[in-house]
């Protein structure tokens, strides 16, 4: 494996990831969230139907030998996008996607159980230190009486968010699970055509509980929702391939940095101390993990000479 090309990719996933939720965020919730998923899979296809002609002939590429798998992936990403987006309406870009550091952790648990991953013990060290984390985020938006519900309107619209952001990492860390899984048994294009194919029809049969036709502005804010996940589909789908997916769960952080820079400039909101102190301590419980990786090469290699 090229680990230095999958965290690069990784990378950039990330960044075409928080853009995408900077669109929706944009769109405030005046859209249906089902429209808001059928635009960014219907869009997203283009991208990823581009990039399948350079790779060769399309039909090949996405030959299926694992339709379950893809149905597994499929669902599991669609509510990963749904409850993403619903957490959106209520938090800001920069807490949702703090927030969204649970998905990793969640990804070394699965990876190790589901994939029999070698987890060693500096990852699941990681894990611990992570979630405490992510409890010290959580903190931010509890009550005076400790509880995600309050009397207030905001406070519990804020809770709301919260639990959804959580449900949205679990169903993440499933989704990235399972794209591991098929990186075994079937090719990239395949993956993600599959993903973006099944989202979009799912998203499709909200119609019925009423669509809103978008403005020109909600309309570029759906096109670049739709453009800016495709391409994180395919860059964190292509990362999958070149390193585990335990090892690359700590490059989702980089994506506080883009949150807090979009949100600041584009829509001005800047997360709260207890978020970024809580996202620190995920970073550096990531952090430690690569830098446990670097040191614990040399040494195999030297026993292997």
């Amino acid at each position: 494996m090229n680990s230095r090309m999958g965290v690069l990719l990784k990378i950039m996933a990330a960044l075409c990831a928080t853009l995408m939720l900077a669109c929706v965020k944009g769109l405030g919730g005046a859209i249906p969230t089902g429209e808001v998923i059928f635009f960014r899979s219907f869009v997203a296809l283009l991208p990823l139907l581009i990039w399948l002609k350079f790779q060769g002939n399309v039909l090949d590429l996405i030959k299926t030998k694992n339709i379950f798998g893809h149905l597994i992936r499929g669902f599991s990403g669609t509510g990963g996008m749904y409850f993403n987006y619903l957490a959106l309406v209520s938090i800001s870009l920069a807490d949702a996607t703090a927030i969204s550091y649970a998905a990793p952790l969640f990804t070394v648990i699965m990876a190790a159980m589901l994939l029999k991953e070698n987890v060693r013990f500096s990852r699941w060290l990681a894990v611990i230190v992570g979630f405490s984390g992510i409890i010290v985020m959580l903190s931010a938006h509890l009550s005076a009486s400790g509880s995600f519900f309050s009397g207030e309107s905001a406070s519990a619209t804020a809770s709301m968010g919260v639990i959804f952001a959580l449900l949205a990492a679990a169903c993440s860390a499933t989704s990235s699970v399972q794209i591991r899984f098929l990186n075994g048994v079937e090719k990239p294009g395949a993956i993600v055509f599959y993903f973006s194919l099944m989202t979009m029809l799912i998203g499709m049969t909200t119609i019925f509980f009423g669509w809103k036709v978008p403005d020109a502005t909600q309309l570029l804010l759906l096109i670049g929702c739709g453009f800016f996940g495709g391409m994180a589909q395919i860059l964190i789908t292509l990362s999958l391939r070149y390193a585990d997916a335990s090892l690359l769960a700590p490059f989702d952080y980089t994506t506080l940095v883009w949150s807090m820079l979009i949100g600041y400039f584009f829509l001005g909101s800047l997360p709260t101390s207890t978020t970024v102190i809580g996202a620190a301590i995920v970073a550096t419980a990531g952090i430690f993990t690569v830098w446990s990786e670097r040191q614990r090469k040399p040494r195999i290699t030297r026993e292997l000479n």
